[in-house]
């Protein structure tokens, strides 16, 4: 299968020629795009080396799946370009996820919403797809009504410009900064734009993701996405308050089944999800398992994973894989 990675110089489109190769997704040949400066570098997959090229010849060379990474406004210009030549995208950017002609998929959750007229599939926020993944087995069994997030999020997910600042802070080099402030030693309580209603842009797209991927909008959300000076992945302090009481080992039983989920929860070995532990791993981390003891029905979990792949790069091609083994591409 001929396959279009767009945005393919960038941190997740690096990492997405990585997952495509580690998964050993069915590739006859890459189509690496990226913006016209790129054009004619090369990257690498799988020992063989392939050309940049731009956004038109991207969508001469037909590949069956394009998987897009390069920004919300490149995507709203070129993802339709590409469908109506007949590729499927499927764009990490937000450009696509709250439109409500397209779907916005998780594959553990609501892969089986794809049909092979979805043409532009949204890959959802990095924060959201965790939060969910760990969630959603547990809102089957108990029905949750409110969650209470607070993120702690790697400096990965602002992009290379950031990792750089970090290191370079780090090591007391002038650079570019990517925050508005120092990050190395330092938290910033913003992640993205604020908006009218004092909450950042990131925090709003936790609130309307999670209600449209788990496919019910009572579930109240609020939260609080924090930028924190680690590279490995990010991390969520999660108050979940369901309708039906629980059984924590019931609960942690539940979890060690999920798909996509491992739980690490053991207080006598001090063991716990950390981003150092979920660096380069594909699954949702789950431990920090305990009980609300401030109201019923209520618990706190500590969720964990790798940004640039289950939160972006995994996913997406989770989702090809889904679409090409149902005979969707």
């Amino acid at each position: 299968m001929k396959v279009a990675v767009v945005g393919a110089t960038g941190l997740v489109g690096t990492k997405m020629l990585q997952v495509l190769a580690e998964r050993n997704f069915p590739v006859t040949e890459i189509v690496p795009v990226a913006s016209e400066r790129s054009v004619g570098k090369e990257v690498e997959f799988k020992g063989v080396k392939y050309k940049i090229v731009s956004m038109a010849d991207g969508i001469a060379a037909k590949p069956a799946v394009a998987i897009f990474s390069a920004g919300g406004s490149t995507s709203l210009e070129w993802a339709p370009k590409f469908a109506e030549a007949g590729i499927t995208v499927i764009d990490n950017s937000s450009a696509w996820r709250m439109d409500p002609t397209k779907k916005l998929v998780v594959p553990e959750i609501n892969a089986d919403a794809l049909t092979a007229e979805d043409k532009i599939i949204a890959n959802p926020n990095c924060s959201t797809i965790q939060m969910v993944v760990a969630l959603n087995p547990l809102h089957q069994k108990y029905n949750i009504k409110r969650v209470v997030v607070s993120t702690y999020q790697s400096v990965t997910g602002t992009g290379k410009k950031a990792v750089d600042q970090l290191f370079n802070e780090r090591k007391g080099a002038e650079g570019e900064m990517a925050y508005k402030y120092q990050i190395d030693l330092n938290v910033i309580p913003q992640i993205d734009v604020f908006l009218d209603n004092g909450y950042t842009k990131e925090e709003m797209k936790m609130v309307k993701e999670t209600n449209k991927i788990m496919r019910d909008d009572s579930i109240r959300v609020t939260a609080t996405t924090v930028r924190i000076p680690v590279v490995g992945g990010h991390s969520e302090s999660v108050n979940v308050e369901f309708s039906k009481d629980f059984d924590l080992e019931e609960v942690k039983e539940i979890l060690r089944n999920a798909p996509g989920v491992v739980l690490q929860d053991d207080t006598a070995s001090q063991t716990y999800p950390m981003p150092l532990w979920a660096h380069e791993k594909d699954e949702v981390f789950v431990g920090r398992l305990r009980r609300d003891e401030s109201q019923p029905n209520t618990l706190n979990m500590w969720i964990v994973s790798d940004n640039l792949r289950k939160g972006a790069a995994t996913n997406a091609v989770q989702i090809a894989e889904y679409l090409q083994g149902k005979g969707l591409l």
